[in-house]
């Protein structure tokens, strides 16, 4: 899971109505529970455009190769194709097919953000900024307030080496009575990861440097 925030996908949602493809395709819905047909079926792609322009082609391009294809095989039905191109804010990060499932309103895809899947809590982690909580497999991971404004320093600065006396200086900055030394502080990030056990790694461990938090698959920051 790259980090993903609500409202970045909330804003990725609008933004594919202005998809730059022959139309929107219209929302999905779940299949009602009574005899059913299938009246047709949804591909998603999952590819940005520097992957495509890699490839020597472009989304543009990719969509109109397939619908020309389904024209050949299906002639009658050339003209009941859409294609629309998945539109996502600069650095929302996560997988591209994740994103297009999204704007799509694709129903699992999007219980999964609400945190349910078939009635069971979504896998990953989940920070609740407003809540300042931190939930791991849909659990609480009973974070203490400085264990959650450590990891949320880190998220604050993505991508960055964040040294140990600049954690220190920043979650313990009203509080150095109780702030734990450069060395110390490993302590707290340990107590930190056994917390969210088998997410441990969306901590790095930077060798000589502190610590940095790298976009991940299995986050999600809710805003």
């Amino acid at each position: 899971m790259a980090i993903t925030h609500l409202n970045s996908f909330r804003a990725a949602q609008q933004a594919a109505s202005n998809t730059v493809a022959a139309s929107a395709a219209p929302n999905l819905t779940l299949v009602p529970e009574v005899e059913t047909e299938a009246r047709g079926f949804a591909l998603y792609v999952g590819i940005d455009e520097a992957t495509a322009a890699a490839a020597g082609t472009s989304l543009v391009e990719i969509a109109a190769a397939l619908r020309k294809t389904f024209a050949e095989l299906v002639p009658a039905a050339a003209d009941e194709t859409y294609a629309a191109v998945a539109l996502a804010p600069v650095g929302l990060g996560g997988r591209p097919v994740d994103v297009v499932r999204t704007a799509l309103r694709d129903p699992k895809t999007l219980a999964k953000i609400a945190g349910k899947i078939d009635g069971e809590a979504a896998k990953g982690i989940v920070v609740d900024l407003n809540r300042k909580k931190v939930f791991a497999d849909g659990k609480n991971a009973e974070l203490t307030q400085k264990e959650f404004e450590l990891v949320s320093y880190l998220i604050e600065n993505q991508g960055e080496t964040i040294t140990r006396r600049e954690l220190v200086d920043a979650v313990w900055a009203d509080d150095e009575v109780e702030a734990p030394n450069d060395r110390t502080i490993d302590v707290h990030v340990r107590r930190l990861r056994a917390k969210i056990a088998g997410y441990e790694d969306i901590i790095r461990t930077i060798r000589g440097g502190g610590y940095r938090f790298d976009k991940h698959p299995d986050v999600l920051v809710e805003a």
